[in-house]
């Protein structure tokens, strides 16, 4: 069967040659609804854009933002965003600026980026806690809520404690602290043994990019028989501090070089 298009003339079933002429037409509509979401997630998530209720629409790896910001800082980022998903070519950013802005009210119930940066910083806390070296002796349930952590149960030491406190308020997203641990002296349940130095390394870096204040990336860190080495470059003698007490506060760690830290 021959087949008169616009293009040509080409042979072959209709039916097929008309499935094969939908299918780019078909993944171009499968990739923007995927490009569309990926950009609202991330508004979403961003504690500086899910206040405002913007709208992403993309057509053809062109993505036309709308909706009512407070700063123009906040329109610039929404845009950026949407430039960062792979194959956005193009923004149109219709989003208005209007001083002094006030977002609707929040429902009472959390938004679900709020969810996520709860569970984000509670998970951290509680990573960071388990793997410290006064984890023997403490029992801790941790909850967050909006940057606002909670530690309650109980520990062996006042150490224990302040170190508990200090491990929180250094993680990412925690504003306040309030640290209702219980000190119940007693012998801790210990573990037994010398930790991998492995592990101990993967801990210690963990530890600092879950931190603020401290440029993990910037930190190179190796361990040989409990011995953690750092070393780099920081912007400051109270980061570089920071990293050496993060990194003493490690289980399992027995010293800190810290010779090769610079500033």
């Amino acid at each position: 069967m021959t087949i008169q298009t616009q293009s040509g003339t080409r042979t072959g079933n209709p039916a097929i040659n008309g499935a094969a002429a939908g299918a780019p037409r078909l993944n171009q509509d499968i990739t923007s609804a995927r490009q569309e979401t990926q950009i609202w997630t991330t508004y979403t998530l961003s504690p500086y854009l899910r206040p405002f209720d913007l709208k992403v629409t993309v057509i053809e790896n062109c993505a036309t933002l709308s909706g009512t910001v407070g700063e123009e800082a906040n329109k610039d980022l929404a845009q950026q965003i949407a430039l960062a998903v792979p194959g956005i070519k193009s923004v149109d950013n219709r989003i208005e600026v209007v001083a002094q802005f006030v977002p609707p009210a929040s429902p009472s119930n959390r938004a679900f980026g709020e969810l996520v940066d709860d569970t984000t910083v509670t998970s951290a806390v509680r990573s960071k806690l388990a793997w410290s070296r006064y984890a023997d002796g403490l029992r801790a349930s941790v909850t967050s809520s909006k940057g606002m952590v909670r530690i309650t149960g109980h520990v062996t030491t006042a150490e224990g404690k302040n170190a508990a406190s200090n491990l929180a308020l250094s993680t990412h997203g925690v504003r306040s602290v309030t640290n209702e641990l219980d000190i119940q002296p007693g012998v801790a349940t210990s573990i037994g043994g010398d930790l991998a130095d492995g592990w101990i390394t993967t801990k210690v870096r963990s530890t600092f990019l879950y931190s603020s204040y401290v440029a993990g990336r910037d930190i190179d860190v190796t361990t040989e028989r409990g011995v953690v080495s750092l070393s780099g470059k920081l912007a400051s003698e109270t980061e570089r501090a920071l990293a050496i007490e993060l990194a003493g506060n490690v289980r399992g760690v027995k010293g800190v070089d810290s010779s090769a830290l610079t500033m």
